[in-house]
């Protein structure tokens, strides 16, 4: 029997019909991909409704906070990445070579906040040697330098600004945002509201706006799990 032109293409529509019953899969929301600026300066990523909201307060020079990046970033996305955590970091200025780079890491934005960070822990030992073993001339032309210039400086001599242009962002924008004063009164801005919780170092974690007594991914997982199951 041949088929009419009309028959013949309900019957191929028939084939791309699922069986009866049947339920296409939904795929699972990968939380890692939802970041937001926050009002308190940081940047959270996860799920906004998250049975355990974690707040780190990190220093990009720090190496318990690198140490802590390279051992419990894995792990925690994985809740996050689940919805059942959400995790925000927010940057804690400890020396002048932190304003540097956090300017940078801020400057990316909500798509580029966490990739810089994590190439900046990744690489920490080798961009702040270089800034911190100038000669003793070059850090006093550093300091003669002012704010702005001297921010940009810092990126340049460390490398900082080619890890950030890895990651996508422009040299140009960069430098604007390593000169920008008021970029900088907010880092200041986030250590002292840090102070106000009870922040004195670096990482210091908040497991649903409480401070908890960890350090390290062992000593934080447990604090996560009471809240998120």
């Amino acid at each position: 029997m041949i088929l009419t032109r009309r028959l013949f293409a309900a019957a191929a529509a028939l084939l791309m019909v699922s069986p009866a019953g049947a339920v296409p899969e939904k795929k699972a929301t990968d939380w890692t991909r939802t970041v937001v600026a926050t009002p308190d300066g940081g940047f959270r990523m996860g799920n906004p409704k998250a049975r355990a909201r974690v707040v780190e307060y990190g220093s990009l020079t720090c190496p318990h906070c690198r140490h802590f990046a390279e051992t419990g970033n894995a792990p925690l996305m994985a809740y996050v990445k689940s919805g059942k955590v959400s995790f925000e970091y927010r940057t804690y200025i400890l020396n002048g070579i932190d304003i540097a780079a956090s300017l940078v890491a801020r400057c990316g934005g909500t798509r580029r906040f966490f990739p810089i960070v994590d190439k900046l822990y990744a690489t920490q030992p080798d961009w702040v040697g270089r800034i911190a073993n100038l000669p003793a001339a070059e850090k006093q032309k550093l300091n003669e330098l002012q704010d702005g210039a001297r921010m940009v400086r810092v990126a340049e001599v460390g490398g900082i600004k080619k890890l950030a242009a890895s990651q996508g962002l422009p040299a140009a924008q960069a430098d604007k945002c390593l000169a920008d004063t008021a970029a900088m009164t907010r880092l200041e801005q986030i250590v002292e509201k840090g102070r106000e919780f009870g922040v004195e170092g670096t990482p210091t974690f908040f497991v649903n706006g409480i401070k908890v007594n960890a350090g390290d991914w062992p000593s934080l997982e447990p604090h996560i799990k009471r809240v998120a199951g």
